[in-house]
């Protein structure tokens, strides 16, 4: 094995065991973030998402010789990766097409090498790109973009509004980021409120709705809300300004909160070098499988209050939106957040390494600490 293959079997074994402990965690009910119910288990089907999206890319190291990632920065793939993934998943068929079948390909390789007594790399390739297309075709991958689904309807007994939760996600090209979204709004909308709203000011029994749906619930308006989310989703946006351009853009929907999930920086020793302490201390790590280090930021603002409309003869003014951006904390305001959450996820073994160091405290400053042990994880370290 080529040193550029053992870093990327050490890469990929290192990135796999980090998503799947967090998927553990947002899926654990003894998690923190558990008691938002519904949130930790949207998180969590994005992150089963970029699961499979790795183990792709790991069947196309079969048969490619690059794979690319942002080694100083996010420690996730370049943006490159995920354009090459939905372009193979287009293609998938028409290339199958062109390849033997799997049994054929097992036979073909099994005469070469009992008549040449040498390794049937070609055939190899082949094979790979087969198990690797067939993959990629089948397959919920992680995208540059995901649509938005609504996930839970009720409704607002104040203000007899029916409301969404609605998420999406995609992967900022600069920042080489996964970031997932969810978005709490009321809508005013009078057919919806017709149709969705009963005469007690609850959500019709009568109205049929199979959760999750895809795009916004509100047919009127799901087109311009897929287009705006694909429009304001980039990392350099604040939530706030996503929230308030959610809020300007479309008259009959109220946004009541907004979070993103930015699902990273990973740091893998011997691969990333996006902080130098910590590469340096987990590069003194037993075993590379436990080398590693994933953090995430759980971002939120919401509306602290409503501005009524007016309508006049000659101008009228839209329900706005008052946002809660906390200027007491100096980090929430440059984050145009009112309230954001530091994550790290850590393997027991790095934990001890960092510890052992004296660096655990001055790399989790500011963050909640998460450790992977014997398949469980245990917080509040």
């Amino acid at each position: 094995m080529t040193p550029e293959n053992e870093a990327a079997a050490r890469y990929f074994s290192a990135i796999t065991a980090a998503l799947s402990g967090l998927e553990v965690f947002m899926r654990d009910d003894r998690s923190p973030l558990y008691r938002h119910g519904i949130v930790a288990r949207i998180v969590a089907e994005y992150i089963a998402r970029l699961d499979k999206s790795f183990a792709c890319w790991r069947n196309r190291l079969g048969f490619m010789d690059t794979f690319r990632i942002s080694r100083a920065d996010s420690g996730y793939p370049v943006f490159q990766n995920l354009l090459e993934l939905e372009n193979d998943r287009r293609q998938a068929d028409q290339r199958l097409a062109n390849i033997p079948q799997a049994g054929e390909l097992r036979e073909e390789m099994a005469d070469f090498i009992l008549r040449h007594k040498e390794f049937p790399e070609a055939l190899q390739r082949s094979m790979a790109e087969r198990l690797y297309l067939e993959d990629v075709k089948s397959e919920t991958t992680f995208g540059p973009f995901t649509l938005a689904q609504t996930a839970k309807v009720s409704v607002n007994p104040k203000t007899m509004r029916p409301y969404y939760l609605v998420h999406w996600a995609c992967f900022d090209g600069s920042a080489n980021l996964p970031l997932v979204y969810m978005v709490t709004v009321e809508d005013s909308s009078e057919s919806m409120v017709r149709q969705l709203v009963d005469s007690n000011g609850k959500l019709d029994e009568r109205v049929d709705i199979p959760l999750p749906v895809d795009g916004l619930l509100n047919p009127e308006l799901a087109h311009r809300f897929d287009d705006f989310t694909e429009k304001n989703s980039a990392y350099t946006l604040s939530p706030a300004t996503i929230a308030v351009n959610l809020d300007k853009d479309f008259e009959p929907l109220h946004p009541k909160q907004l979070r993103r999930v930015v699902l990273g920086p990973f740091y893998s020793a011997g691969i990333t070098e996006n902080n130098s302490t910590v590469t340096e201390v987990l590069a003194k790590v037993r075993r590379p499988e436990n080398a590693w280090l994933l953090t995430w930021t759980i971002q939120e603002v919401f509306s602290k209050s409503e501005k009524p409309g007016r309508k006049g003869l000659f101008s009228s003014e839209k329900t706005t939106q008052e946002f809660f951006i906390n200027t007491d904390d100096l980090e929430a305001a440059r984050q145009g957040v009112s309230s954001y959450e530091n994550h790290a996820l850590i393997p027991h073994e790095a934990y001890q390494a960092l510890y052992a160091a004296g660096e655990a405290q001055k790399i989790f400053s500011g963050y909640k600490v998460h450790i992977l042990s014997k398949g469980q994880v245990i917080s509040d370290v």
